[in-house]
């Protein structure tokens, strides 16, 4: 009856005029950025974090929550349309999305990603109310020990999970765990990192690095490779599919949904590792694997559910326990900071309303979704007619508002600009920087955590190793290590992101 209660109240939460109607802005939000290739969820909530100053903490957490969600569903409708995914997790439905449309069958593989989407994340949204308040009793009985060991966890699954080479991403997260020392040290007051520099005394804005490195940087890198988005579909089929197809796309639904459930929670990008899973599952399970790539429609339902039930379920680490395991996640973090909020497993007990209004929303976004973006199709198929060099002076002029409206500091901005370089440059070196935005995201924490650890148990290192929950996350971090360095699971792994 508890969880009812709860669920009751998170529905009065979002259920308000103003709630709904910045879930509804987030979710068309979010379907937009997903469909305009050359944007997505990092850069656009990145863009977007100033203007949640303003706004109450629930409202502005719906809101990002919504464009983040909203995006997987944006994202397959430039993939099957014109064979270019708005979202990297969208890769994968473009193989046989695309197929489809090429056969006359947009509209069914449209409809196909909006049922398995909608379907995905409902269920994902289930899990998150049964399984999320455990786990943040769970996190009531960590200490300062409990929580270094967490966050450490969650730096090497980040590294050994992102895509690209396992170096680089290594080299990214002590990247961003330096920049995490840069300002005045909180215990003793002094000046770390700053060589003189006023505008990095206090620290490092968060808010600063993440626009540089995804909104600026990705700018720069489209506009080097700006891709024509011309559609060959013309016309969209009729969206119903037949029952042929609903057979066809069921057990690919239901197993996408379980996979992107489970691999949504681990550290890194669970959506993205999902949608590839799934597809690979799916051509190992069909009897005709030869369709794959052809037009299959599992192909394209197994991987959308997929997607999304590791989008929806990604939020469970952040909610409960104020680890983010993606960028995403940790842009929400940073919002939630910004709102004053501290992250972790009392969110749940001091903050009810922030914790189940977003929980309810996601079940109101997500309908949302599947009712206004099946009739939208025509308005985001011409808006792909938009050349890109008319669309990046309006988002670099919201950029530069934005980082202007924090502190009205000209030179933010000029940072800003500097991180666009610097991402820029990472593109161009293959680097991914969300290991470096979870770094400079949890480097502070475990800096504090372990310092707190060490003071606690009178300069003790065995405290770490003492303390049962403890111990458990340094052994699984250890296992985890060692498990990717194989090099057979090396290789498997580079070949997983090979085509990201």
């Amino acid at each position: 009856m508890e969880v009812f209660d709860n669920l009751a109240l998170g529905f009065g939460v979002v259920l308000t005029f103003d709630n709904l109607g910045y879930c509804l802005i987030g979710v068309l939000l979010g379907t937009l950025i997903g469909v305009l290739p050359g944007l997505g969820p990092v850069a656009t909530i990145a863009m977007l974090l100033p203007i949640t100053f303003t706004l109450p903490a629930v409202s502005s957490l719906i809101m990002l929550a919504g464009i983040y969600y909203g995006a997987q569903y944006g994202g397959s409708t430039t993939a099957i349309l014109i064979n270019v995914p708005g979202e990297s997790t969208s890769v994968v439905t473009a193989l046989d999305g695309y197929q489809m449309a090429r056969k006359g069958k947009a509209g069914t593989a449209l409809a196909t990603a909006a049922i398995g989407s909608f379907f995905a994340g409902t269920v994902a949204t289930v899990l998150i109310v049964f399984f999320a308040p455990p786990l943040s009793e769970l996190g009531l009985k960590f200490g300062s020990a409990e929580y270094f060991s967490l966050m450490l966890l969650g730096l090497v699954a980040c590294v050994t999970l992102a895509s690209g080479s396992l170096i680089r991403a290594i080299g990214m997260m002590l990247v961003g765990l330096l920049f995490g020392m840069i300002g005045t040290d909180v215990t003793s007051g002094t000046e770390r990192f700053t060589f003189g520099i006023d505008v990095v005394r206090e620290k490092l804005d968060f808010v600063i690095v993440a626009m540089g490195l995804f909104g600026l940087g990705e700018i720069i890198r489209n506009l080097e490779d700006e891709s024509t988005r011309e559609s060959s579909v013309k016309k969209i089929s009729s969206l119903l599919p037949s029952k042929d197809d609903l057979k066809a796309m069921t057990k690919p639904i239901l197993r996408g949904t379980a996979l992107g459930s489970f691999l949504g929670i681990l550290p890194g990008n669970g959506a993205l590792l999902a949608s590839f899973a799934a597809y690979s599952m799916e051509k190992k399970l069909s009897k005709n694997p030869q369709e794959f790539g052809k037009g299959a429609i599992a192909g394209v339902a197994g991987p959308e559910s997929a997607n999304n039930a590791g989008a929806q379920t990604s939020f469970i680490p952040m909610l409960t326990l104020g680890i983010p395991s993606n960028p995403v996640m940790a842009l929400m973090i940073g919002a939630m900071i910004i709102q004053g909020i501290v992250p972790g497993p009392a969110v749940v007990t001091e903050q009810p309303q922030l914790f189940w209004g977003i929980i309810a929303s996601m079940w109101v976004g997500n309908l949302m979704l599947i009712i206004l973006n099946l009739p939208l199709i025509g308005l985001w198929v011409r808006l792909l007619t938009v050349p890109y060099h008319m669309l990046y002076p309006a988002i670099l002029v919201f950029c530069a508002i934005g980082v202007y409206s924090l502190n009205n500091q000209p030179h933010e901005v000029m940072l800003t600009a500097g991180f666009g370089a610097l991402g820029y440059m990472f593109a161009r070196l293959k680097c991914e920087p969300a290991p470096l935005l979870i770094g400079l995201i949890l480097g502070p924490m475990m800096e504090e955590n372990l310092r707190r650890a060490m003071t606690l148990s009178h300069n003790d290192p065995t405290v770490f190793l003492t303390r049962p929950i403890s111990l458990g996350l340094l052994i699984c971090t250890v296992g985890m290590l060692i498990v990717v360095l194989l090099p057979a699971v090396r290789k498997k792994r580079e070949e997983a992101f090979q085509e990201d």
